[in-house]
């Protein structure tokens, strides 16, 4: 007799339909199980609205979380820079995979890089923090450019460049590779340009915290330092207070001496999405072992961000 399938919950969106494969692939092959997908509607995938005014944070986490509580599925998949910083109770991130390419591209029309776009060039993105980071490299490249709040999927996205209503739109990398859609990028944007979203090109597979083994056999998926890195970065956008709709980047990158990693580099930032002012410092630690060190990490860099001004780079604080 077959093994009843397990059933993964997600969002219904192309991109999110691809990296639930990608998992529910890697979840048969360590549990010898079928995995089937269950698709979910989620608040964020049916608000018009922007991002920041819908409550950012959680807004294409709630459904699938409700599922998971009702036994409706057996585990979600979700990306994990969409996931709120508090962790509740009942519910586990079993696994967090290996990372995809945590940074930002753009896609430019005329395969324009962001130093060749014209003078007042509009930029679409539905991101504070992308905004604040790209017209802060404007005012100190000498560029005039024009931030243009846009929300959709991928294709809405690229859109707008291809019918000629913006000259650019900025993009994760990961959700492009993810779809195979990364032959389209005209520039990747150096994390010392524009510093990803805390967490930006990893997944969290999430279950629920009484189901020991599904929980130990989807830790068989967990990248030990990828979820170090992510933990790190979390960490600090928890102790900014700030959500997920924030002006707040993070990357926490291995620093490497030949094939030994040595240590672990946060950065962090946050300004204003006028880019007229912006916080950026960065720790260098022993990586961390344990949970507990990497969140040591965050809030000590979070700290010093604090100290230097950028509780009042964010606008509304997160309650």
């Amino acid at each position: 007799m077959t093994e009843k399938a397990l059933r993964l919950g997600t969002r219904r969106s192309k991109l999110a339909m691809a990296q639930s494969g990608q998992v529910a692939d890697a979840v048969s092959q360590v549990t010898g199980r079928p995995v089937e997908l269950v698709e979910i509607t989620t608040y964020g995938d049916v608000s018009r609205e922007h991002l920041a005014q819908i409550g950012g944070t959680g807004v294409f986490v709630a459904a699938l979380r409700e599922a998971l509580a009702r036994g409706e599925v057996d585990f979600a998949v979700h990306s994990l820079k969409d996931l709120p910083t508090t962790q509740p109770d009942e519910l586990v991130v079993a696994a967090i995979p290996v990372r995809e390419d945590p940074r930002d591209v753009i896609i430019a029309r005329d395969a324009l890089k962001l130093t060749d776009l014209p003078r007042g060039a509009r930029i679409g993105t539905g991101s504070p923090r992308r905004m604040a980071q790209l017209n802060a490299y404007a005012r100190s490249h000498g560029m005039v450019i024009e931030t243009v709040p846009i929300r959709g999927n991928v294709d809405t996205r690229i859109g707008y460049v291809t019918k000629g209503d913006l000259d650019a739109v900025v993009l994760a990398a990961a959700g492009l590779n993810r779809v195979g859609r990364s032959d389209e990028v005209t520039d990747f944007l150096s994390v010392d340009t524009v510093l990803p979203a805390p967490g930006q090109g990893a997944l969290a597979v999430e279950t629920t915290a009484d189901n020991a083994d599904l929980i130990a056999a989807l830790a068989q998926l967990d990248d030990p330092l990828t979820r170090a890195a992510v933990t790190a970065e979390r960490s600090l956008l928890a102790a900014l207070e700030a959500g997920c709709s924030a002006p707040v980047g993070a990357l926490a990158d291995l620093l490497a001496d030949g094939q030994i990693v040595k240590e672990m580099r946060l950065r962090g930032v946050v300004g204003t999405t006028d880019g007229s002012t912006l916080v950026q410092l960065s720790t260098t630690g022993p990586v961390p072992e344990t949970h507990e060190a990497a969140t040591a990490l965050g809030r000590e860099l979070a700290t010093e961000m604090l100290a230097q001004g950028a509780a009042g780079l964010m606008g509304e604080r997160a309650l």
